[in-house]
């Protein structure tokens, strides 16, 4: 007799973002079919009798094979860093399409949609633009409506700056045509401004990196950003919150607008300023931007994740090797000035967050949830299929050990990186079994499912989330 499921997750304790319960899941044809406290058989039980079962990790903020920047490549492709990303938890991200000198963002678009068929994952997009010409404009509205509906700018870095006019009319293309605005907010003038003095000083070194963009430039052109957004009347999501200021400011625009939201990254809540001044070159390899801040800046931002003005916690994962020219340091010391932004960090997200905010009693199961899980989901248009345990959802979902404390090692993320910053840390939870639409992807660290295992998922059209 055919079984009626082809996977029970039985004897778990369940989180969502509505609670926690011990009940069966049903899986059938890579969804979940059945919530129940005893659901029969299937063709695998499997017993997660002493383990939570979470919602895989949606990871929103990836940079994965994305052109050099200023010269230097982000290590790894989308089948290694999948790859990692399965081993930490995650099962979907939404990674980058770069807008490129001379190309049409379509071709750009169909180029990356081909580089992500490794994928071991579910994948989307967003688009980064550079250059708002009346051509990208024009060609912006076919794209979004296929599903890649959220555009990001910088308004910093040479190669990727974009100046406040044409985000403006990008604002009013997303508005138009139900996409969401991504923006990497920082004062590039007043950084050039204080970079100068640094090097009228001599202070080049790395460790000088925060001193060049203190958050009070982010706070401004958060400020400055969302009157913008909420002039036009365009939904606005701010990347990478690095401490109180900033996210004070996401927090008082939401308040006039709800179409304005906020994330920030793990990297901010475990590292500080102090971190690039470590001995010999240690400091290398914690540059990232914006720079990480203060312990006081860490407690503000877990309190705006227990508020809400937060509502993401992504990993900006963002890897350059630590040797080598593409990579952080070459022999001889670097100045800040040329050193590649960015650390890996898509493995690490759910155990650091876990760790740092469950186990050490900052957050509740159920935000944790909603932090890694459902809210990236609701935000970037991936729900209901992503995010949540449900009757309908995609059978993602992943069997953790709340109990498991290991040091962490830089071979535990299966990636092509040759360091994570977060090694020797202690942690406590671990992910001992990941699954993909129902298949057996990751078990004991060991990832099993192959390349191309991925599928594109188009975003929905953009509407106000309800958020937890």
């Amino acid at each position: 007799m055919q079984k009626r499921f082809d996977l029970i997750i039985r004897g778990g304790t369940v989180v969502t973002t509505a609670g926690v319960g011990k009940y069966d899941i049903g899986v059938s044809d890579g969804r979940i079919v059945a919530l129940a406290e005893h659901l029969g058989d299937a063709e695998r039980v499997v017993d997660a009798t002493g383990r939570l079962v979470l919602p895989g990790g949606v990871d929103t903020h990836c940079h994965i094979e994305e052109p050099p920047e200023g010269g230097y490549t982000i290590s790894g492709t989308f089948e290694t860093e999948t790859a990692s990303a399965l081993t930490g938890g995650t099962t979907s991200i939404v990674s980058f399409a770069v807008q490129e000198p001379g190309r049409s963002m379509r071709s750009v678009v169909e180029d990356y949609r081909r580089r992500a068929s490794a994928s071991r994952i579910d994948y989307g997009f967003h688009m980064i633009v550079m250059r708002a010409t009346d051509e990208l404009l024009g060609e912006l509205p076919s794209l979004i409506a296929e599903g890649n509906r959220s555009i990001k700018v910088f308004t910093t870095y040479e190669m990727f700056r974009i100046g406040d006019g044409d985000i403006i009319r990008l604002m009013e293309v997303a508005r138009d045509n139900r996409a969401l605005m991504c923006i990497h907010a920082e004062n590039d003038e007043a950084i050039r401004y204080a970079r100068g003095l640094l090097e009228r000083d001599g202070k080049t070194a790395v460790k000088y990196h925060p001193a060049s963009k203190p958050i009070e430039f982010e706070a401004e052109a958060i400020r400055r950003l969302s009157t913008y957004a909420e002039m036009v009347g365009a939904p606005a999501h701010f990347f990478h919150l690095s401490g109180g200021a900033a996210a004070d400011e996401v927090r008082r625009a939401n308040q006039r607008n709800p179409m304005i939201f906020g994330e920030t990254c793990a990297q901010y809540l475990v590292f500080t300023a102090a971190d690039l001044d470590r001995p010999g070159r240690e400091g290398e390899k914690f540059v990232f931007s914006p720079a990480p801040r203060t312990k006081q800046d860490q407690e503000e931002l877990w309190r705006h994740i227990r508020t809400g003005t937060i509502s993401i916690i992504s990993s900006d994962h963002a890897p350059f090797l630590s040797v080598g020219e593409d990579g952080k340091p070459i022999p001889g010391p670097r100045p800040f000035t040329a050193m590649p932004n960015g650390i890996p960090g898509i493995g690490a997200r759910l155990p650091l967050i876990f760790s740092e905010g469950v186990a050490k009693g900052r957050i509740s199961l159920e935000k944790f949830v909603a932090i890694t899980a459902s809210n990236p989901a609701r935000l970037f248009g991936l729900a209901p299929r992503k995010g949540s345990i449900a009757i309908g959802a995609d059978a993602d979902l992943v069997i953790w050990d709340a109990e498991e404390v290991r040091v962490v090692q830089n071979s535990d993320f299966n990636h092509a990186n040759d360091y994570s910053p977060y090694e020797g840390m202690t942690v406590q939870g671990w992910p001992q079994m990941t699954f993909v639409r129902g298949e057996l992807a990751l078990q004991d660290g060991k990832v099993l499912l192959p390349r191309g295992s991925g599928r594109h998922i188009p975003a929905a059209p953009f509407s106000i989330p309800t958020l937890s």
